[in-house]
């Protein structure tokens, strides 16, 4: 009797580890602190594993930072985007510049968010980074891109709130970073003297952070009015798909202006490594 139950015992562990290793039936344990379960995926990064071995999308616990950060190919040709709903589409227009201008984009953030605003599923951009709700990339990309102010300008978020939360932001992107350049794009708006209100003051006020900080600034507060968009409008703050493209194509030559292109290679394509993925308005 007791070795026919010693038996049961190892078929019963030899069948309950298939399960967990095929991914079968239950969801598996959590990890133990030398693992880390990519939420998407379901994939594992052990401890000790070299990151540029996983496949993308593998979650990674990077020992430098302490943070679970997401695997990206071809990380040095990828800009790191946070954003609202304006950059949360395939086609939105800070990813068409962006990809216009050779790189491919690793998006961070979600509609209805920005420097202050949450959206009720998430924090702000720094809330949201501290706390984990998304997934930095693993490697140093080239470029970070900072979008945003609409839902801060629309929530009623202070200027004081805005500059502290902003400041925030970069100096946590500059310790993560350190020496990766950071350009700050503003509030999409109509322009002060042609109803753009308080979406406009954002992105002045944004334009002073950036100066503050030595960023290179997009002040986009005024190009609904300034090159004839605002007929491409599908809302009150969203563009349609060819206000999107002509957006897109406005922002690759200011960033060319600006002196910034991909490193190296041929302009990238629209594809994306997409963190978490949203429809809540701007």
């Amino acid at each position: 009797m007791r070795k026919a139950s010693a038996l049961s015992r190892f078929v019963a562990s030899g069948v309950a580890a298939g399960v967990l290793l095929c991914g079968c039936s239950q969801p598996p344990a959590p990890p133990a602190a030398s693992t880390v379960q990519a939420p998407a995926s379901g994939r594992y990064a052990a401890r000790g594993v070299d990151p540029a071995n996983l496949p993308a999308g593998t979650i990674y616990r990077n020992p430098a930072s302490g943070r679970d950060e997401v695997v990206v190919p071809d990380i040095s040709r990828t800009a790191l985007l946070i954003g609202d709903s304006q950059s949360e589409p395939a086609d939105g227009w800070p990813r068409l510049g962006l990809a216009a201008i050779g790189y491919k984009v690793h998006f961070c953030g979600l509609g209805g968010t920005g420097f202050v605003a949450a959206n009720g599923k998430t924090g702000n951009y720094i809330d949201a980074l501290e706390r984990g709700d998304w997934k930095l990339p693993y490697g140093t990309p080239p470029l970070i891109v900072i979008q945003g102010g609409g839902n801060d300008a629309g929530k009623g978020a202070t200027d004081a709130q805005i500059v502290a939360n902003a400041d925030r932001l970069i100096a946590a992107l500059q310790q993560r970073y350190p020496g990766v350049p950071q350009v700050l794009i503003g509030t999409l708006g109509r322009g002060a003297n042609y109803g753009g209100g308080r979406r406009s003051q954002v992105d002045a006020l944004l334009g002073t952070v950036a100066a503050r900080h030595g960023m290179r600034f997009v002040g986009v507060g005024d190009w609904l009015s300034k090159y004839g968009l605002a007929k491409d409008l599908a809302d009150a703050v969203h563009m349609n798909s060819s206000g999107r493209r002509a957006l897109g194509t406005l922002l690759e030559g200011r960033l060319r202006e600006l002196g910034i292109t991909a490193p190296t290679g041929e302009t990238a394509d629209s594809a994306t490594v997409t963190d978490q993925y949203v429809t809540d308005p701007q």
